[in-house]
């Protein structure tokens, strides 16, 4: 999946609700149709992303276990 990245927030250590709050706050300064790459090592931050992305309509292009204990998502603002 060759997506282009316009800003990337670590979110490595936190915990819930840290991930999806610095999520909610990068994304606000983004413009639209622009993606944001989050990287998260809390094992709760797959199902919370998904209900973010329910909430607020915002695309979760890529949700993904990378495997070393970081999760991976692309946030594509649409509003």
């Amino acid at each position: 999946m060759d997506i282009a990245i316009d800003k990337a927030i670590d979110c490595k250590g936190l915990l819930c609700p840290m991930p999806v709050v610095k999520t909610k706050r990068a994304i606000k300064g983004m413009e639209v149709g622009q993606v944001l790459e989050m990287i998260a090592t809390d094992p709760g931050v797959a199902p919370d992303m998904v209900a973010w992305e329910n909430q607020t309509r915002h695309e979760l292009l890529l949700s993904e276990d990378q495997g070393d204990g970081t999760f991976r998502f692309l946030i594509k603002k649409t509003h």
